[in-house]
């Protein structure tokens, strides 16, 4: 008989701790072009999200929040 497995505890990965998840339906097309944006502009699909709801923030007179 094997011995027994230790299987980590299900949860967040550690880069995920203390944050909480936005999401939203979008076309195809608008997904194809924020991807090709964030890999021209050499960041993440997480860092250009974050930078664009910043600049929603700032135009509603919100302060930004950073990522």
């Amino acid at each position: 008989m094997k011995p027994a497995v230790e299987v980590p505890a299900a949860g967040p990965a550690p880069s995920r701790a203390g944050r909480k998840v936005i999401s939203g339906y979008f076309s195809p097309e608008m997904s194809l072009a924020l991807h090709m944006c964030a890999r021209r502009a050499g960041i993440s699909l997480q860092a250009l999200m974050a930078e664009a709801f910043n600049d929603v923030l700032r135009k509603h007179g919100e302060s930004p929040v950073g990522e």
